[in-house]
């Protein structure tokens, strides 16, 4: 009995160690939207518009975490599929661009300057 709980805890640790985990890959989903802010508003609109068509996902699509037990997070091995992982990888790419999107104001139409005489 004590010799299976010592192998079940090597196991356990070795797989969180692989770099092949669910907690670890959900991690590289999310981006940062800095990357993004050097790309003039309309092409950004077009890319993240065409990223979400391509993987059928919404516009305001945003990353994805399981809720693994308690502490076990870095030990569960990452069983989905690489359509899956994809569809997740994007999600964070669409949740990046739309945090540059709104910081920075695109789509939004430009302010009319108004020149009025006083009344």
């Amino acid at each position: 009995m004590r010799w299976n709980l010592v192998v079940l805890a090597s196991c356990l640790a070795m797989a969180g160690c692989a770099g092949s985990s669910l907690a670890e890959r959900q991690d590289e989903n999310v981006e940062s939207s800095l990357q993004f802010d050097s790309v003039p508003c309309d092409q950004l609109l077009a890319q993240r518009n065409a990223l979400a068509q391509q993987y059928r996902l919404p516009r305001d699509a945003k990353p994805a975490f399981s809720n693994s037990g308690t502490g076990f997070g870095p030990f569960t091995p990452d069983v989905r599929s690489k359509a899956r992982r994809d569809a997740e990888q994007a999600s964070g790419r669409i949740d990046a661009m739309n945090r540059s999107i709104t910081r920075r104001d695109c789509g939004k139409p430009a302010k009319q300057n108004k020149f009025a005489l006083p009344s």
